[in-house]
């Protein structure tokens, strides 16, 4: 009897023991993948402490930490990235000043063009980024925005609407209609109602749609390239291309440039994770 009785019982440690097992392994998988991942990173921030600007021949661990090269990048670089955090700002305003009203639009409105222009939204992001700068560049060139900080903004807004509308419209779709009537029914016209009740029930969706835009700005290099043909409006892509034809002895310069430029991505994906979570998949669980 005492045999039978402790069979099951060793035969459910033993399951215990491989579950045990394979999420150790499943663990140390994820972590060595993680590793190898981040390690380009480290690599980066490792080459721009150095006080030696030759990668190659940087220690493994930073011994003898120097700003140097950050302070060189910021003398050197520091208007470029103040460029781009213009336009990734603007970029932002713009985008969802068109894209959030147009989201209610498409949201709320049943009519039977609400799919023929979800299908051109649709298509529109199909188009390469090189057809639309150069269909910009002969627009731009007759109306004076070559070389301009307005140019550059309404060029990436092309990308970021888009995707912004189709990220918000899915929230949209599960905002009540009781809650839109009841004040319109109050008083409130359709412009207040979508200020006061839809903003901010959808805050969710529209700071996951900003951020997402802020970060297509922010790494545009295409626009920038095709765009401007001076120094006098130069985003910090551009610089850093730039920056490799003159610094190629000197990549601790070049690496302290490209972390400041990660660094406000980085900052924004940590602050808003939480709202990233609950925008994207907000549309999806209703």
């Amino acid at each position: 009897m005492t045999t039978t009785t402790s069979a099951p019982a060793e035969q459910n440690r033993r399951t215990g023991d491989d579950i045990d097992l394979r999420k150790v392994l499943l663990t140390a998988a994820g972590v060595l993948i993680l590793a190898v991942m981040l390690f380009p990173v480290y690599w980066m921030i490792n080459a721009s402490l150095q006080p030696s600007g030759n990668t190659l021949n940087a220690d493994l661990i930073p011994l003898q930490p120097s700003l140097d090269n950050y302070a060189r990048a910021i003398s050197e670089q520091g208007a470029n990235l103040v460029t781009s955090l213009i336009i990734a700002l603007g970029t932002v305003v713009f985008s969802l000043a068109l894209a959030a009203p147009a989201s209610f639009a498409l949201a709320q409105f049943r009519f039977r063009w609400v799919g023929l222009a979800l299908l051109a939204i649709l298509i529109s992001q199909m188009i390469p980024g090189i057809v639309i700068a150069n269909a910009l560049y002969s627009a731009y060139e007759g109306l004076g925005l070559l070389n301009s900080i307005p140019g550059l903004i309404l060029a990436n807004s092309t990308s970021a609407i888009p995707f912004a509308i189709l990220i918000m419209r899915s929230f949209m779709l599960g905002v009540p209609s009781a809650i839109i009537e009841a004040a319109r029914v109050d008083g409130a016209g359709l412009v207040r109602s979508f200020l006061w009740i839809v903003v901010p029930v959808s805050r969710n969706a529209i700071i996951t749609a900003g951020l997402f835009t802020f970060l297509f700005a922010w790494s545009d290099f295409l626009f920038a390239l095709t765009l401007t043909t001076t120094d006098e409006i130069r985003p910090v892509t551009l610089g850093i291309y730039q920056y490799l034809g003159t610094q190629v002895q000197n990549w601790g310069a070049v690496m302290a440039t490209a972390v400041l430029s990660a660094t406000p991505a980085i900052v924004l994906l940590v602050a808003a994770q939480k709202y990233i979570a609950a925008g994207a998949t907000g549309g999806a669980v209703k």
